[in-house]
């Protein structure tokens, strides 16, 4: 493996839309989501240690959850485990993160992935990683990886790039907020715009000399600290500064204003996880088109539904369609699927009457 190749897996998210499993003290990125043996986390960890030395792989999470990350990933060491003391969105971590790795070594080459993506096609995300990294090498660019829409999904940001460039990596042209269906579908039928992925690779040296342009009050801010970063007296330094730092995300505060950013689509199949709608789509179902993880189900006149529990529990249901069923151990939750964006807003509901208890 190349020394040269570093990882940063960001893993500090809620999840809050895959509650009740997912929660503030046990967040997705931490449970088998899937059904698989391994935690969204894991198989991360894993997808991207086939290609990144597992040394060079920094996971980036809150505080809260240090020995979680270090009880299900043994081969990660404390040292390896950037903790945000505050909630600041991707900006700031993903800068510090670079801070680090390029002071440990000047040539670093950087993969930035979230923590909960489902990418089947393993060989087709490393020939395009490796495709990334030997252009990020050759020249000063950063580079995301967009995914080909396959419907006018409102759900996800866009990537613009020119409709007439043929070559495998495009200047990307602009990045466009989520858009309503219309807007969606002519994205579609114009052929140049792919889903943001949120998954991105440039040089070390790039992406802080363009924090330093872009968003030069916060390389201040953490370039203070360059001495005392990677020894004993970092982590009395992050907790000092990481909270002055602006709540701020990587594309609004680097992508969006960045010249020198360019797109490769992807060749392997994606799926962001952010809803139990989105992991319903990805699962295997059964001949009345219901997804089941985890339980053992007796079914009756229930289609369409996503069934999940938390202790193979046998779940009896009939006449039934299109719902979120979710056992937990405190918790049992049947939500209509159509309505799964509103999972967030119940919670607040959910906080007002029963505090924190359930969250």
């Amino acid at each position: 493996m190349n020394k040269n190749y570093y990882a940063v897996l960001m893993a500090g998210g809620i999840g809050s839309r895959f509650w009740p499993m997912s929660t503030q003290e046990f967040p997705k990125q931490f449970h088998d989501m899937l059904g698989t043996g391994q935690t969204l986390l894991q198989k991360t960890f894993s997808r991207l240690n086939k290609i990144i030395p597992s040394e060079n792989i920094y996971i980036l999470t809150n505080e809260m959850y240090l020995d979680i990350t270090l009880k299900q990933l043994p081969k990660v060491t404390e040292a390896q485990v950037v903790l945000e003391p505050a909630m600041r969105n991707t900006a700031p971590c993903i800068l510090l993160s670079a801070l680090k790795i390029k002071k440990e070594n000047p040539n670093a080459l950087m993969l930035v992935a979230p923590s909960d993506h489902w990418i089947e096609d393993e060989n087709a995300f490393a020939n395009d990683i490796q495709t990334c990294f030997d252009a990020a090498q050759k020249d000063d660019i950063l580079l995301t990886l967009g995914i080909e829409p396959t419907f006018p999904n409102t759900g996800y940001g866009y990537i613009e790039s020119d409709k007439n460039d043929t070559s495998e990596i495009k200047k990307v042209a602009q990045f466009r907020e989520k858009p309503d269906y219309k807007t969606a579908k002519q994205f579609l039928t114009a052929g140049n715009f792919l889903w943001n992925a949120g998954i991105f690779v440039w040089s070390a040296k790039s992406i802080v000399a363009s924090f330093e342009k872009n968003l030069s009050e916060m390389n201040m801010l953490f370039s203070k600290g360059i001495d005392v970063l990677n020894t004993s007296e970092e982590k009395k330094f992050i907790e000092n500064q990481y909270p002055k730092a602006e709540n701020i995300s990587i594309d609004y505060g680097i992508l969006e204003k960045a010249v020198n950013v360019f797109i490769k689509k992807a060749t392997f199949d994606w799926n962001d996880l952010g809803t139990w709608g989105a992991l319903y789509e990805k699962l295997e179902k059964d001949a009345d088109e219901n997804s089941v993880v985890n339980a053992e189900t007796f079914l009756k006149d229930s289609k369409n539904n996503m069934i999940f529990t938390a202790s193979k529990k046998l779940v009896v249901i009939e006449g039934v369609t299109d719902y979120i069923v979710v056992d937990k151990e405190d918790v049992l939750l049947v939500f209509p699927k159509k309505k799964e964006q509103e999972i967030k807003e119940l919670l607040k509901d959910v906080s007002n009457k029963f505090g924190k208890k359930y969250l």
